[in-house]
């Protein structure tokens, strides 16, 4: 089972990915692949490298076959984080493989699939251009760190999908007045990491509030390394308190079902 707060369990048809924006510094992404090649992993061979005291992608992208039968395995429902070590729709995945993709979770309709991208135009392309019907069990997300990459929700805001989220994680600066008007879903959280960025109080109090204007359901993910207090700890020390409390908040739409 996964790590991550707000899903069940990971699922990786693809891995290998490029920087998009300034929130793929730190990605923990590249670390992981660097350790799985040197177990041995082949999925993993060649993604990524060292380039002085940081870790960097290569730029290679490998499709996974074989993982396209996993979710059917999976009797029990999750929710699933689909390519948590890459991005379905980067520009190296071709749409023939992402179709394969949508049918895998076409087929597995018990399963609730989120599917995270910094690359919202090409999703929007794909869903326009390839997809007959919206999936009622697929979630449709974006990242965005700062103002710079704010304009990818109003690329997820046109695109065909049951749930519509945003990731602001890592959370690097105020991502100013953003339309929530037709997202469902927000996840905040900060960096982690010895790199780790700051996270400021008031850049969450931001999101929060846009959340309660257009009621967009609001996740609290983590501080990070960064506290409230702007004091560089353990994420574990550091904790999940916003306002004195945990926001686990979830799509409306998600319990309806």
């Amino acid at each position: 089972m996964s790590e991550i707060e707000w899903t069940d369990t990971t699922w990786n048809p693809v891995a290998g990915c490029t920087a998009a924006s300034s929130g793929c510094t730190n990605c923990y992404a590249m670390h992981m692949a660097l350790r799985l090649e040197a177990m041995g992993i082949k999925k993993y061979q060649n993604l990524a490298r060292r380039s002085g005291k940081r870790t960097v992608w290569t730029g290679s992208v490998n499709l996974d076959e074989k993982s396209l039968e996993t979710p059917f395995r999976w009797r029990k429902p999750r929710k699933i984080f689909v390519n948590s070590m890459s991005d379905l729709f980067h520009e190296k995945v071709p749409f023939e493989f992402v179709e394969r993709v949508w049918h895998t979770m076409e087929q597995t309709p018990r399963h609730q699939y989120q599917i995270l991208t910094k690359r919202p135009e090409r999703m929007l392309e794909f869903t326009r251009s390839r997809i007959k019907d919206v999936l009622p069990n697929v979630w449709l997300g974006t990242s965005v760190e700062n103002e710079e990459t704010s304009e990818r929700v109003s690329i997820l805001s046109k695109t065909p999908a049951a749930i519509r989220f945003v990731s602001f994680e890592p959370l690097i600066d105020s991502v100013g007045g953003i339309d929530l008007g037709n997202i469902h879903w927000a996840i905040v959280g900060g960096e982690s990491g010895a790199q780790a960025r700051p996270i400021k109080e008031e850049w969450i109090d931001e999101i929060h509030a846009l959340c309660q204007l257009y009621g967009t359901a609001f996740f609290f993910k983590q501080w990070g390394t960064w506290g409230k207090d702007n004091k560089k700890r353990s994420k574990k020390a550091n904790g999940r308190l916003f306002r004195g409390k945990v926001w686990e908040e979830m799509p409306e739409i998600y319990f309806a079902r």
